[in-house]
């Protein structure tokens, strides 16, 4: 810089002589001195101007160093790009049918040390009723393989995976998925219609399968030694008495499973579930012709839900996690997250009124708010630690002690801020 500065300067003396020399051949003008002058503070001002313009950012993206786990190899990149699927592209790591990216292709990249897990596909054998077809899959139940090579799933399917033995005689150099498709039945139950798949060998088997309460006095058709056969029709009557049939829906299950491999925030989706359904007999109470009561005597599980599981990111890497190093308790990760996220977009370095995050500090000195919470003013943070301008450590223990001490913790800190904006 100073050289640069050395060179333009003796350069601008040569100019300015060659100039006074001119001038003062022309000194006589009434209109040459000013002119000169003017000319030669022009020159000095744009001169200075380009020396001295700032780096200045402006609202470029902020850099972000992002870990990809592909192919047996772990790549660490620099990125400005906003999504997973951007990154990808960018760097042409190339996704075949059956790849699983973990977190999703629309997931963004917020946060230093982003991880991003690529699971390569491979050959599957799917079996079902005694029909081979082969794909590839990185999925990792046997649900999720099933289902992502198109394979129209019920709930009450079984659905499993079992070993080649000898791929030389079994075909077959991969997983292999067994789907053993249940019988789709109509049950009339009490006059209420009801469509039911099932796995029974009789109607026998069937209303033991699914805990319907038999009495003395009910009237079954056909007889309990029946084969199902599918679509059959199954009544099951219950004479002289008034009942009624509820058809509810039964919530999907929710399993979560933490994995160190993902940043914490992000998640994915390892099974897709859904929710089942489910129909309630009521034996009515009548008085007057009026319904007075209800006595619930039979439910069945028309549909049983399936549950989702969902890989739950915990990788505490990256200046997100700084805030297990800054003593905050799991359970505030929340909490803080989210005030920091909205003010300051967790960089350590800006200044209020910035669009972007800057490098280096601007100007931390300022009175207005400054850092990861935007302390106001930022030097309230020395308390903490003399390099409280950059160390996002140092400056998420004073917002710790800031949520603490003002609003008795993150909870309160947070529904504050949700209420006013700030805080």
């Amino acid at each position: 810089m100073r050289k640069r500065l050395y060179l333009y300067l003796r350069r601008l003396r040569r100019k300015v002589n060659r100039h006074l020399k001119v001038a003062k051949k022309a000194s006589k003008h009434p209109f040459a001195i000013p002119t000169y002058v003017f000319s030669g503070l022009l020159v000095l001002t744009l001169g200075g101007l380009l020396i001295f313009k700032p780096n200045h950012p402006g609202n470029a993206p902020v850099t972000k160093v992002v870990i990809i786990s592909h192919d047996n190899v772990k790549q660490i990149v620099p990125s400005i790009e906003p999504t997973v699927g951007k990154l990808l592209a960018k760097l042409n790591i190339v996704l075949r049918t059956g790849d699983v990216v973990q977190p999703s292709l629309n997931t963004v990249i917020n946060q230093d040390d982003f991880r991003i897990n690529i699971y390569r596909a491979v050959p599957v054998e799917i079996i079902e009723n005694g029909v081979k077809k082969f794909t590839f899959s990185a999925a990792v139940t046997p649900r999720a393989i099933v289902e992502q090579a198109g394979i129209k799933l019920y709930p009450q399917d079984y659905v499993y995976k079992i070993p080649t033995a000898n791929f030389l005689t079994e075909n077959a150099i991969g997983e292999r998925v067994v789907v053993v498709p249940a019988v789709p039945i109509n049950l009339n139950l009490y006059g209420s219609p009801v469509q039911i798949r099932t796995h029974a060998t009789t109607v026998a088997n069937l209303i033991k399968e699914e805990h319907i309460n038999i009495t003395s006095d009910n009237q079954i058709i056909p007889s309990l030694s029946t084969p199902i056969t599918p679509n059959m029709q199954i009544f099951i009557v219950r004479p002289g008495e008034k009942l009624q049939s509820i058809t509810q829906s039964i919530p999907m299950p929710i399993e979560t499973i933490y994995d160190n491999s993902l940043s914490y925030g992000t998640n994915a989706i390892q099974q897709q579930g859904s929710s089942g359904q489910e129909v309630v007999t009521y034996k009515l109470q009548i008085n007057n012709g009026i319904v007075v009561g209800r006595t619930p005597i039979q439910t069945i599980v028309s549909i049983p839900p399936v549950t989702e599981i969902v890989l739950e990111g915990i990788n505490l890497s990256g200046i997100q996690g700084d805030m297990a190093l800054a003593g905050i308790a799991p359970q505030d990760y929340g909490y803080a997250s989210y005030i920091i996220s909205h003010e300051s977009g967790w960089c350590p370095t800006k200044a209020q009124g910035e669009t972007y995050c800057p490098a280096v500090p601007d100007n931390p000195m300022t009175s207005g708010g400054y850092g990861l919470c935007q302390a106001t003013p930022g030097y309230l943070m020395a308390a903490d630690g003399s390099d409280w301008e950059t160390n996002p450590i140092t400056q998420l223990r004073w917002c710790s002690w800031h949520a603490e001490s003002r609003y008795g913790g993150w909870q309160n800190a947070y529904d504050f801020w949700v209420q006013n904006r700030w805080w």
